[in-house]
């Protein structure tokens, strides 16, 4: 069986033609005679309308700007155009200008149902640009819709995967993993997408205020626990000072006359102040009086 070598593919005896990698090697179709006439009466019309063909056949593109050109249909070689100028025919040759800049869009609010079973609506932002024009125009009929409705699916895709509460605090995530979602799926697009982010989650009203009486509840119950973990140091004080005062009698009536000091400073007509017992006891051992103190245990 001969082989031998055409077009970088390799032919059997059997006249199959097969490129290196083991597909058909398929050969540039033949200009017809049409678009040859087609050629030829458009670089006719240049000649007869010069100069003011000129106007029509050079085209500009900006820096940040990329032509794709057509002739009858057919994609030119040499791939996209620009920036700067470039020519074509009129009547046979059109072209699309594609942007390379960065574009950002607003996906709408997205009615979701998390995997907990409420239903949130979330909005998003997307920013995206073209990195191969050539794919963005010949590969897809219109990237910029196509990426918005994917970027719209991907949102609740990604979102119905999570819980409520993973929702509220892990947006840098849901974005990330939304963004190599849509990274990957608008590859062959010729689209990168280069960030997403989560705007805003609206929750309804009604398990709003189910969130703010739990917080409500949650605040309550720790400032008792604060109050009565304050009761009980306070308490564990007053011990230690009545141990204190036991052994030295003087400091409670220094902490009388202390305290009734403050209670004057308030500028009070009147001032109700408690007696202690143990004054009247030590007046009356002290006085030496045959009537035997008062029994204060009882």
């Amino acid at each position: 069986m001969a082989v031998r070598i055409v077009n970088n593919g390799v032919t059997n005896g059997d006249g199959e033609g097969k490129t290196c990698c083991g597909r058909a090697s398929a050969s540039p179709e033949a200009v017809g005679c049409v678009e040859k006439c087609a050629t030829f009466f458009s670089f006719l019309l240049i000649i007869v309308t010069f100069p003011f063909s000129l106007f029509e056949c050079f085209k500009v593109v900006q820096e940040f700007e990329r032509a794709v050109i057509f002739r009858l249909g057919r994609l030119r070689k040499g791939g996209v155009r620009g920036p700067g100028l470039f020519f074509v025919l009129p009547c046979i040759d059109t072209y699309r200008k594609v942007d390379l800049r960065t574009v950002s869009f607003d996906v709408p609010p997205q009615e979701v149902l998390t995997r907990d079973s409420v239903t949130v609506a979330v909005d998003a932002v997307v920013y995206y640009r073209i990195k191969e024009p050539l794919n963005a125009v010949i590969r897809v009929a219109d990237y910029s819709a196509s990426t918005r409705l994917l970027a719209a699916t991907t949102l609740r895709n990604v979102l119905g995967m999570r819980d409520l509460a993973q929702l509220l605090s892990d947006r840098e995530a849901i974005s990330h993993m939304m963004q190599t979602n849509l990274d990957v799926a608008t590859d062959p697009w010729g689209v990168e997408v280069e960030r997403v982010e989560i705007k805003d989650v609206r929750l309804p009203v009604q398990l709003q205020r189910a969130m703010a009486a739990e917080a409500e509840a949650d605040r309550e119950a720790r400032a008792k626990i604060i109050a009565a973990e304050g009761e009980i140091k306070a308490s564990k004080a007053l011990r230690e000072a009545s141990l204190v005062m036991i052994d030295n009698p003087t400091a409670l009536q220094l902490r009388y006359l202390q305290s009734l000091n403050t209670i004057s400073a308030e500028k009070n007509s009147t001032i109700i102040f408690p007696f202690p017992m143990d004054f009247l006891k030590t007046f009356l051992t002290g006085a030496g009086s045959s009537i035997p103190p008062p029994d204060f245990q009882n």
